[in-house]
This record gives C-alpha cells, structure tokens and sequence, in this order.
C-alpha cells in the first residue's frame, strides 16, 4: 500500500485530524479509550504500563473495548490507537514491548530519541506505522531513512521533551524531502490551531498538554488545577531533570524545592529510562505542560472536549472560506 493510500485512509477514519500525544504517567487506557471513541487518535507510553505483563493487559483492553464499541455504534468514526517506543539503550524493555505491539498489532507506534530502524521493520511487518518524534532536520533525515511512516515536528512552545524551532521554518524543511505523514506539536488546544496546523502543511495536530487537564487524565488534581491557572510565561525549559531540554509548571518546580531561576543543564548520559526512581521525579514531581496553557480555563471529560474543538474548527473554517 502507498503512502498516499496509507494516508487518505487513515484521516478518513479520524473525526478531527489530532493525536493525543503519549503523556508519561498520564496517559492510561482510560485516556486513550475515550479519546479514540471521540474520533481523534489515543496513544499512551508502552513505559506507563510498568510491568511487562501489564501492557499485555491494556493492549487487550484497548483493543477489546474499541472493538466492542465500533460495533454498537457503526455511525461513528473511531479513530486507531498508538504506543509510544523509547528508542534508548536504557530502555531494556524495548524489544518485549515492540514484541507485544507485533502480537496485539498495535495500529501506530510512536517511536522517540533514538533512530528506530528496527522497530520499523518490526511494525511494518504486519502494515502498522511509525511515526518519529524530532526537534530539527538532522533527527529527521535520519529517521527517513530508516522508513518511517511519519514525522512529528516538536516545535517550539511543546510541552514535556520539546524544541525550539518554529513550527513555520521545520515544517517546510520537513515537507521538502518527506511525502509521509507530518504531524505538528506545539501549543495547541482548539480547533483553530488544530486548521492552523493543516494550513502550514501538517497532516495532523499533536496535542497532549490540553488533554491533561481532563477527567479521564491520570494526573492528580493540583496538576490539572496548575494547568488552568498557568499561563505562557509560567512554563521553564530546562534540561535538568531528564538530561533533555523540556517544557515544565514552574509552580511544580518550585513545589519541589526548587529553583526556577538558576537551574543547571541535565547530563543526557544520566537518561535512564528503566529507573522507575528517575522517571517518578521527572514526571511524577516535575510536571510537563506546553506554552498554549493559558487558553485552558476548565478540567472536562474528552468527549466534552472533543466537541468543543471540532466546533470550534468548523466554525473557524466556515469564518475563513466567507471571507
């Protein structure tokens, strides 16, 4: 099958064009169920599952209750679900989690950090796809050559591992040698930046910061609550806590004795992502968000929220076309 035919496909079967990116601890199949029965893609890290056996259990879940709801409802469009892979030689889990995806033929891995040559070849033996996250070109062409199916841009204003680069300049680059899948992330939480995305030359919108602050969100409250009550200039980009530069709630930092002012630079070789301890301060203490917190004003359950941006995409779309 083409790409072209891949992806004509795939956006048919979506209600909106959106990802709901993988959020580390957050995402859960309680998340991501509801976010595919809403018609946009779900997708959690095969790491929030902490035991082996454990994913096992929510890749059956997921697949069971999607399955189950496809057929008592043939009226709707629901949309595939994603795992998330982190390519890391620390991540020890790496080949029994893609296993695991090969055998539940998970629909779309997300696959982060590393060049995934391999679980390409893993994922495509069944017709899955790939898509990659990066920060700049160089990460990119690399990824591109090793087959992948997509590229998520990371760009500037991106909560949790992000970049710095505008969405208009890595876009564009991208798009100039890739006729695959690109899917933008960047502070995104409407409909409007979802048409936003699509008008620069995205396939789809890569939104996880707004769908933190749901119902079905594994988060604690205060972490919800500091979403909606943030705004742009409360969010440090730091390399401290992972040893990769990303987006964080000042007022989390400072929560935890930190501070926000004179943080040091992370040494990428202490990344370790087969240390629970590590990756609890990281996430757990320390809390992910994206520039675009300060247009979220309310904690709603995601079917709420889907049909609050997909009003607000239409409309904005019908505003533009009468123009």
């Amino acid at each position: 099958m083409s790409r072209s035919i891949n992806k004509e496909k795939l956006l048919k079967s979506l209600r909106l064009p959106i990802i709901g990116a993988p959020l580390f601890i957050v995402s859960t199949p309680k998340l991501v169920i509801e976010q595919c029965k809403s018609g946009i893609i779900g997708a959690f890290p095969a790491l929030n599952a902490r035991k082996e056996d454990e994913l096992e259990s929510w890749l059956e879940r997921i697949s069971d209750e999607l399955e189950s709801f496809k057929s008592n409802n043939p009226e709707k469009k629901v949309a595939p679900y994603a795992v998330n892979q982190i390519v890391h030689q620390s991540n020890t889990r790496l080949k029994i989690d893609v296993e695991m995806c090969v055998k539940y033929k998970v629909p779309i891995v997300i696959t982060s950090l590393r060049p995934p040559g391999e679980v390409v070849e893993a994922i495509h033996s069944y017709g899955g796809l790939v898509f990659h996250d990066v920060i700049n070109m160089r990460h990119a062409q690399k990824a591109i050559s090793q087959g992948v199916d997509g590229i998520i841009a990371v760009c500037a204003g991106a909560g949790g591992h992000a970049g710095t680069i505008s969405p208009f300049a890595l876009i564009k680059e991208i798009k100039e040698i890739f006729d695959g899948f690109v899917i933008l992330s960047g502070s995104m939480s409407s409909g409007r930046d979802v048409l936003a995305a699509e008008c620069i030359g995205a396939d789809l919108a890569y939104m996880g910061t707004r769908f933190i602050a749901t119902k079905e969100a594994n988060a604690v409250d205060e972490y919800k609550d500091m979403i909606i009550d943030s705004d742009a200039d409360d969010i440090v980009y730091s390399s401290l806590f992972t040893g990769i530069h990303g987006s964080y709630l000042k007022g989390s930092i400072i929560k935890s004795g930190i501070d926000p002012e004179t943080l040091e630079l992370g040494d990428k070789n202490t990344m370790n992502f087969d240390s629970n301890e590590a990756k609890a301060k990281a996430w757990k203490d320390i809390w992910g968000a994206g520039q675009g917190v300060g247009s979220m004003k309310d904690i709603p359950n995601v079917s709420d929220l889907v049909d609050e941006i997909e009003h607000d995409y239409n409309s904005t779309k019908t505003k533009i076309s009468s123009k």
